[in-house]
This record gives C-alpha cells, structure tokens and sequence, in this order.
C-alpha cells in the first residue's frame, strides 16, 4: 500500500512557474512507476509527466520543454517543475504511484493549479 500527498498548487500568473511536490510513503520499495496526471474544469483527466523506477522520463506533447518531472529519494518526494505556464495548464494536478506488475496503483488527493491570463 502506498500513500501519496500533494502539494504545491496555487494561482500563478501565466508565463510563471510553480513547482509540485508529492510525498510518498508506504511500500515505496513496490513502486515500479509515478506520474503526474491534470484534470481541467470539465475534462477527462489526462496523462502529464512519467518516471520509471530506472530513471526514465516521458512527456505529454502539450507539456515537453516546460515541466520537468523528479524525485528525491532522500526525502520520498516526487516533483513536479512547471515553467512557462499558460491558461490551459489550469486544472488539478494528481500523483500516481503504479506497482511493479501494475498489481496496483495509487493516487493522492490532488492539487490545484491556477493560472492567469
């Protein structure tokens, strides 16, 4: 079982930038993979940024050259560094921890992000 908690969302002014973070406790040794995911004021939620247990990153299209996806192992943290940040960036913003196998998956309560025009 694992238990995700974000944090670091608020009301940023476009072009500006906000870092999340997402602390992580549990079976952390079980994770094979975390992401960030967003869901908009009436939208589906939708896939942003992922990182593999080996390091590995990948970006949705709309998000690449702007967010940076890490973590600090030493603290039990995800981050989520988002830069240029437009209007449509607007949404809440979820971890995901997903176990070795897919047996399980797990997501925290979400952070919203605001940004102005």
């Amino acid at each position: 079982q694992v238990q995700l908690v974000e944090s670091g969302g608020g009301l940023v002014q476009a072009g500006g930038s906000l870092r999340l973070s997402c602390t992580v406790s549990g079976s952390i040794f079980s994770i094979a993979v975390m992401a960030w995911y967003r869901q908009a004021p009436g939208e589906q939620r939708e896939w942003v940024a992922s990182l593999t247990s080996s390091g590995s990153t990948n970006y949705a299209n709309s998000v690449k050259g702007r967010f940076t996806i890490s973590r600090d192992n030493a603290k039990n943290t995800l981050y989520l560094h988002m830069t240029s940040l437009k209007p449509e960036d607007t949404a809440v913003y979820y971890c995901k921890a997903v176990s070795m196998g897919h047996i399980s998956e797990s997501w925290g309560q979400g952070t919203l992000v605001t940004v102005s025009s």
